[in-house]
């Protein structure tokens, strides 16, 4: 039936409730994600009473922000495992309401560890209303509009960022720790979902008389191969992009243009542009990507944009460039970084319905925990203060990245069964 569907007009309004809910969830995933990057260096310093240009402050932002992404790997793999137990919806609701009541949580952090205990526990949220929402969709809307959807849910993160920038923008200049009180809006939103958001047939058939797989199931014979295919790109591609999405303020603050400033507004203004122009790049990137998935295959398309991204990282950080270049470098990476919206519809279907939202909230989001050591060896390796020549090693992981991508499984729909095909 969903394959006769060809405008949104013939949408039915569980599909569409499940749509909005899911771009809700990750437009606030976007806004509570990057609320702690906007003010990472300055409220670390402040939490540890030293000055901002302090080695220290740089060592344990990177580790708060390593924490914030092993919480992700973990909220990924047990709220997919609750996904698969409770429902969607239910659960997509749970993951909203703990991410953000966290992230308000850690406006009352008097150390640098408190603020880890609370990063991480929002990040449990944050990582596990990525699989629910991605499996909410993949479940409700039809097969051919995936690689759209797929792009419309990125740009709620990136809609999201902006949101957070926006935040940051009315906030400039307040104390640090203000700027988490934003964070709190997203639970509100889980009283309508609750309402009006019914869980997907496809669950609900799949449920009917069966037991839902153990996690072990993930490395049974049946699906072991793409696990561990999965696994390793995500690992491996997140690394990179991490690292790049949280020291990329510090490059900024330590451009001599930037540096020259005396204004602390006008240096948390420079860090909030530098954000945008990520965002509004990416915006326009999940869009491409999704184009070209519809043209190319999601495998071929992930391959090609991961070598765009080391690209557009190489020639960033290769050499010292000025601000207003670095601006437009910037907006290059973000239209890369549409790759990782591809994942959202690409690998949900890889798994059986039953084992949906564990396997790509337990394969996508373990990778951070590959990233978050990343972020924190990458913070080590960097000279202080000059960042660029850890963000240049950095790029070069996308290379064996885009390469492993040619080793995912294409998706193919048989008889209403997913089966997975390699070429």
């Amino acid at each position: 039936m969903s394959q006769e569907i060809t405008r949104l007009r013939d949408l039915s309004k569980h599909q569409v409730r499940s749509g909005f809910a899911a771009w809700l969830g990750w437009l606030f995933d976007g806004l509570d994600m990057h609320l702690y990057t906007l003010v990472a260096t300055v409220f670390v310093a402040q939490l540890m009473g030293l000055h901002e240009s302090d080695p220290e402050v740089g060592r344990h932002g990177a580790i708060i922000q390593a924490a914030f992404l092993v919480g992700w790997a973990l909220g990924g793999a047990f709220f997919g495992r609750v996904g698969d137990l409770l429902g969607r919806s239910r659960t997509l609701s749970l993951t909203i309401l703990t991410y953000a009541c966290f992230t308000g949580l850690s406006f009352f952090a008097q150390s640098w560890w408190q603020l880890m205990i609370f990063r991480f526990l929002a990040a449990l949220g944050i990582g596990g209303e990525w699989a629910v929402g991605a499996s909410l969709l993949s479940e409700t809307w039809p097969k051919q509009w995936r690689p759209w959807i797929a792009a419309t849910l990125q740009s709620a993160v990136n809609i999201g960022v902006l949101l957070a920038c926006l935040a940051g923008t009315l906030l400039a200049g307040q104390e640090p720790k203000y700027i988490f009180i934003v964070g709190i809006l997203p639970a509100f939103i889980t009283l309508w979902i609750r309402k009006a958001v019914p869980e997907p047939e496809t669950w609900e058939k799949a449920r009917e008389g069966q037991v839902v797989p153990r996690i072990g199931a993930l490395f049974g014979p049946e699906v072991r191969r793409t696990t561990w295919r999965v696994l390793i790109i995500c690992g491996v591609s997140l690394t990179a992009h991490w690292t790049f999405l949280f020291w990329q303020q510090k490059h900024v603050l330590n451009l001599p243009e930037i540096a020259a400033l005396t204004s602390k507004e006008a240096k948390d203004n420079a860090v909030v542009v530098a954000l945008m122009c990520i965002m509004v790049g990416s915006l326009i990137g999940n869009f491409l990507c999704g184009a070209l998935a519809k043209w190319l295959g999601y495998r071929r398309t992930i391959f090609w944009a991961l070598l765009a991204y080391f690209a557009a990282m190489w020639l960033a950080f290769h050499q010292a460039w000025s601000w207003d270049m670095t601006k437009i470098l910037w907006f290059i990476i973000g239209a890369c970084m549409g790759v990782f919206g591809l994942f959202t519809m690409c690998l949900p279907p890889l798994f059986p319905v039953l084992l949906r939202t564990t396997g790509a909230g337990f394969c996508y989001n373990i990778g951070r925990i590959v990233a978050a050591g990343g972020t924190v060896f990458f913070g080590i390796y960097q000279k202080v203060p000059n960042v660029r020549e850890a963000l240049l090693a950095a790029s070069w992981l996308f290379v064996p990245a885009a390469f492993l991508a040619l080793l995912l499984p294409e998706e193919k729909e048989e008889d209403g069964e997913v089966n997975m095909v390699a070429d």
